[in-house]
């Protein structure tokens, strides 16, 4: 520390701040939210972390100094998780004919009540989903809209919220055989599930919707005033998600069928819920996406919706679609079942 100016000190002090949260971070797949709430709110921090922490090892570097031991020890531990974040190279697409494509999308009610000032986005949305023309599709904050018209034959719509008419839906081009809803208690939010029969396959088909942060992205940011208050917010939730993911793996355990699992998880890669969700599955993303796999419209690259499918299907394809007709956008696999 003595070869260093009184800048760079307090730039390694920084460094060691950051250091010591990231480190933490690492750990928040095995902690659950339930007991751990206000820790687990830090994964929603961990893509900033990441990229600070590469800035101070660019920095060290350029600087000629021993300090770079630090940021590149921290990258070094965090290797085994860096492909839920960053992709490099995106998987060589080969069409199969048993593939199917899947697709998941919290369309915010269709846009009902305005929030993004633009008139025939719930057209635009029905469009969009016509021309993709998915086998499945699992939809998030759904609501019957006379204006979409969407051609598929087997349909479950699970309206929760009953005041404001919204809830959760899959669609399908197969045939679904079975169907049925996990009711998370005090919430808007819940899983609903269907076996669907493609051929001679049947897998069941999970459309999950975690616990929601209630956060504005064109209002609020993790620096503000209230960020004490929005910091509580979002702990509530991460505990009230532990409780939600947990029913829904007891459900799955009981499932006859392998399984995919979709939705809008309100998390990131790097917290407990998904880490358990996930187990053996394959996340479609780090199997064939590329880049960062950003899902929700803020402006850090932050990825909450996933399709997670079982560890004996193979992801053909992953795609992520930069529509700014919700504050999520659509995200689509190719999954060839076996």
């Amino acid at each position: 520390m003595k070869d260093l100016s009184f800048l760079d000190k307090i730039i390694f002090f920084i460094n060691s701040i950051v250091g010591v949260v990231l480190l933490i971070s690492y750990l928040l797949p095995f902690i659950n939210p339930i007991h751990f709430a206000a820790i687990s709110a830090f994964s929603l921090a961990v893509p900033v972390l990441i990229s600070v922490n590469l800035l101070f090892m660019i920095y060290w570097l350029i600087r000629l100094k021993k300090q770079v031991i630090l940021p590149v020890l921290l990258f070094l531990v965090g290797l085994p998780i860096f492909p839920s974040f960053f992709k490099m190279r995106k998987k060589e697409f080969v069409k199969k004919e048993t593939s199917i494509d899947v697709m998941s999308y919290n369309v915010r009610m269709f846009n009902l009540y305005k929030w993004i000032p633009e008139e025939g986005i719930d057209k635009k949305i029905a469009n969009f989903i016509n021309e993709e023309n998915p086998d499945i599709i699992c939809f998030q904050e759904y609501h019957p809209d006379k204006n979409i018209h969407l051609d598929y034959p087997y349909q479950y719509v699970q309206i929760h919220n009953k005041k404001n008419n919204f809830g959760q839906a899959i669609f399908s081009k197969h045939r679904i055989i079975n169907k049925g809803v996990l009711n998370f208690e005090n919430t808007n939010n819940d899983a609903i599930f269907a076996d669907i029969k493609i051929d001679t396959t049947i897998l069941r088909v999970y459309n999950i919707h975690l616990e929601s942060l209630k956060i504005n992205p064109s209002k609020e940011n993790f620096g503000q005033k209230d960020g004490k208050r929005l910091h509580n917010r979002v702990a509530n939730a991460f505990e009230r998600q532990g409780a939600q993911a947990l029913k829904v793996l007891n459900h799955e355990k009981g499932s006859p069928y392998k399984t995919i699992l979709c939705g809008d998880f309100n998390n990131t890669p790097f917290s407990w819920v998904y880490y358990k969700l996930k187990g053996a599955k394959k996340d479609a993303f780090i199997e064939a996406g590329k880049g960062f796999g950003r899902t929700f419209n803020y402006p850090f690259p932050v990825r909450i919706d996933f399709i997670l499918v079982d560890e004996t299907y193979e992801v053909d394809e992953f795609e992520v679609y930069p529509l700014d007709y919700s504050d999520h956008f659509p995200i689509t696999a190719k999954v060839e079942l076996k």
